[in-house]
This record gives C-alpha cells, sequence and structure tokens, in this order.
C-alpha cells in the first residue's frame, strides 16, 4: 500500500491565504499526499470559496512578485474534493483517491481542535503514514515535503519534525529553525534563529540539540507518534499546543529539524499575533498569557511565583501604553488564574 501524507489546513475565516496556501501546495514534488482543510465555523463563506477553487471557478489572490513563483500559474483546475461534515470525518468515512477534503468543524475549536478533527480523520485512513500540520496562511516551497519526508526516514525516533520557517513579507529572514527554546522560570520562548539570512548554513543536529519544541506553523508528525502520545491537547485554544505535545512526548520520541523544508509565513495573518505586545489583538494577548500560567501549572508548577512575575511586566507594560483591556485582563489571571477569562469571548 502506497503510504500517504495527510497535510492538515485549518481556515477560520481565512479564504484568501488558504487559497494560496493550496495553490503551493498542489505543486509539491515528490512526495504522494492529500489535503484536508477543517474549516473553523467561518462566516466568510470560506468553504464555497475553496469549493469554488477547486472547480476553477474561484482564482487565489495575487501573490507579491518574489513569492507568486510558489502559487502562479494556477494548478490544474478542477482538483477534486469531497466534502465532509465533522461527524463524517471522525467516523472515518472513505473518500476514494480525493486529493482534497474539506471538513466543516461547525465551530470554532481552535487552533489543536480544528488540527484534532484532520489528524482523526487522517488516522482511520489505512494510507496515512504521517500527517504534516500546516498554517493556513503559508505558503511552501514545492521540494518541502519531500525535505521532511527524508528526515523522517533518516530519524526514525523522531516524532516531531520541523521545518525552516521564514517570514512570508521578509522572504531571505527566518522565523525559526525549526523551532524554539522555552525557558520555564519566565514562562517565554525564544525562536531559533530568528531573523537570521536564511541563505546561511545551519548545522542540523546543533539547531535540534536545542529545541524544546516545534513551531506549529509546520509540524511533520508520525503516525506512530500520533497514536503513542495523542492529539494535541485542546485546552489551550491558542498557543502552546505544541509546546504540551513535546512535553508529553518526551522521553518517547524526539524533535527533528529538516533545513531544507522551507516554509513561508505570513504570522498571525488571521488572529492578529504579533511579537509586538503594542500590536496584539485582545484575543491574541488573552490566549498568550492565559496559556503561560496553564502549561506552567501543569508541567513546572514550582516556577508558577516567577512566571506571575513576569505577567506583572507584561501587565505594566500594557498600562502604560493605555491598553486598558489588555491590562485589566493580564492583571484578573494573576489575581484568579486561568479561569477568570474562561467563557469569555474568543473571537
Amino acid at each position: 500500500m502506497t503510504q500517504i501524507t495527510y497535510i492538515v489546513l485549518v481556515n477560520w475565516n481565512g479564504w484568501k491565504d488558504t487559497l494560496e496556501c493550496l495553490e503551493s501546495l498542489f505543486r509539491l514534488e515528490g512526495a504522494d499526499h492529500r489535503v484536508v482543510v477543517c474549516d473553523n465555523g467561518s462566516e466568510d463563506g470560506s468553504l464555497d470559496r475553496i469549493r469554488a477553487w477547486a472547480a476553477g471557478r474561484q482564482e487565489a489572490p495575487p501573490a507579491p512578485a518574489e513569492m507568486a513563483g510558489h502559487s502562479r500559474p494556477p494548478c490544474a483546475k478542477p482538483v477534486a474534493c469531497q466534502s465532509l461534515t465533522r461527524e463524517q470525518a471522525e467516523q472515518g468515512r472513505e473518500v476514494a483517491e480525493a486529493p482534497l477534503i474539506l471538513i466543516d468543524c461547525g465551530a470554532n475549536l481552535g487552533f489543536a481542535g480544528g488540527n484534532n478533527v484532520g489528524l482523526r480523520y487522517a488516522l482511520r485512513q489505512p494510507d496515512m503514514a504521517w500527517a504534516w500540520l500546516l498554517n493556513n496562511d503559508t505558503v511552501a516551497d514545492r521540494h518541502a515535503l519531500r525535505a521532511l519526508l527524508d528526515k523522517a526516514r533518516a530519524t526514525p525516533g523522531a516524532g516531531i519534525i520541523g521545518s525552516t520557517v521564514v517570514y512570508y513579507h521578509r522572504p531571505q529572514r527566518v522565523q525559526a529553525f525549526g523551532g524554539a527554546r522555552y525557558f520555564h522560570c519566565i514562562g517565554l520562548s525564544m525562536h531559533i534563529g530568528r531573523l537570521r539570512n536564511r541563505l546561511r548554513p545551519v548545522h542540523e543536529r546543533r539547531i535540534e540539540s536545542q529545541m524544546d519544541y516545534v513551531l506549529g506553523a509546520s509540524m511533520f508528525v508520525s503516525r506512530a507518534f500520533v497514536e503513542a502520545v495523542g492529539p494535541m491537547s485542546e485546552d489551550y485554544f491558542l498557543y502552546y499546543e505544541e509546546l504540551d505535545w513535546a512535553l508529553r512526548a518526551r522521553g518517547r520520541f524526539t524533535l527533528a529539524y529538516a533545513q531544507h523544508s522551507r516554509v513561508y509565513h505570513k504570522a498571525g495573518a488571521t488572529i492578529g499575533s504579533s511579537n509586538r505586545s503594542s500590536e496584539r489583538s485582545l484575543l491574541s494577548d488573552r490566549h498568550l498569557m492565559a496559556n503561560r500560567l496553564r502549561i506552567t501549572r501543569r508541567f513546572r508548577p514550582h516556577c508558577l511565583p516567577t512566571v506571575r512575575g513576569f505577567l506583572l511586566v507584561e501587565w505594566l507594560i500594557r498600562r502604560l501604553r493605555g491598553r486598558k483591556a489588555h491590562a485589566g485582563m493580564i492583571w484578573r489571571l494573576i489575581t484568579e488564574g486561568p479561569s477568570a477569562e474562561q467563557g469569555r469571548p474568543r473571537r
């Protein structure tokens, strides 16, 4: 039986980004794959737009000249696709030879929840050997999947493999070589190689020795890994799911880095995330801060006092910048814990 990689994208009101990503994925060379798009309750007609694209009635938006070669000219249409509900997908309905699967999740399940719907569908397919969880606001180099597969076969103990993730709008600059280091006592991470020139040579094993988790924008996982460790935790909704996954797998699987797998990332196009606190949306800020406490409590509870101390610094920064709603949210987290923000609007 042919071994297939199932590429899982989560879409939430982002059909334009998803179409550009799909154009790049249907140019991938040297590997058998199927694409599973999990729509998280979009309200912008995303599923209809994606179906129209597959039928050849909707074009992907134009890309900047420097990036156009990854998505232009358009791939051959029509692209055979099958639409499923979440229930049908998770029951493992067979879709013979369809290269594109569209799953209506019915609600916004968050990053982990949306990906898990796709993972559960893929695991029920007997030809699934690997899954590639890829952000929908990315564009893949045509050799990206082949490089991940080569790394996986050369490193059988690897559970999660990362790519060279570069900034879409600054394609010479690195967002991360594979993943990041995480500093438990302050609850912060640092992307490995951030802002370096992507053309500079790197040593894969040296990068891997520094990695605490693989960047969520591009995570290549084996079937054995998902079956042994389980899907991503849905307790986080946004952020820290990939760190939780890596921590749960410690001692059973390693992390790896495929430097020749290149992915271009628009970095937070959907939810307003940013490396700058002054530009981060309240949604993004809320989950980022709450989950720093949540993951610390779960894996390193002795670090809670110092993590809360650093949240105080975050609170002060937002107060000084006049971001009252953000500051109030952080203060509630410090004084009441992550449960203080449960039940608040997620969008």
